[in-house]
């Protein structure tokens, strides 16, 4: 997958793990930490997971690492996200589809739904984090 991440994926995801010590110092999520705060919700269909996450407004959270592409739907909220793009805001209702190397700072401004699907026929939650989320730069290779 390393082939298919660009110079300047690789530069932003080094730069957001670095930065990531500072944001969770000035009381900022990540990992699954967020889930304290930001309930999840994990459903299966036949062939997929989806992932509900809902945030309060106020929240500023790190995403993990994306390995694999998949879509994304925010059905509630305003945030603000920070990519290698630069700073998006993003209104429901809306759509992407997540890169891989993807790795986001969110802050949102109003009580949020985040729904992602990923295609797995797993359904034990730690098995389908390995499978589709890079714990550090180096995971990316595999």
């Amino acid at each position: 997958m390393s082939s298919e991440l660009t110079a300047k994926t690789m530069g932003y995801l080094a730069a957001a793990f670095e930065a990531e010590s500072a944001v969770l110092e000035a009381g900022g999520l990540a990992g699954r930490d967020t889930e304290k705060v930001c309930p999840v919700k994990h459903s299966f269909g036949d062939g997929c997971y989806v992932r509900e996450w809902n945030s309060p407004a106020g929240v500023l959270t790190i995403s993990k690492v994306h390995k694999i592409a998949h879509p994304f739907f925010v059905l509630k909220g305003r945030v603000s996200v920070l990519t290698e793009d630069g700073m998006e805001e993003i209104v429901a209702p809306h759509y992407g589809i997540t890169k891989p190397g993807t790795k986001r700072v969110l802050y949102t401004h109003e009580d949020t739904t985040w729904v992602t699907v990923h295609v797995t026929n797993k359904t034990d939650i730690d098995d389908i984090e390995s499978e589709i989320i890079a714990g550090q730069l180096e995971d990316l290779n595999e």
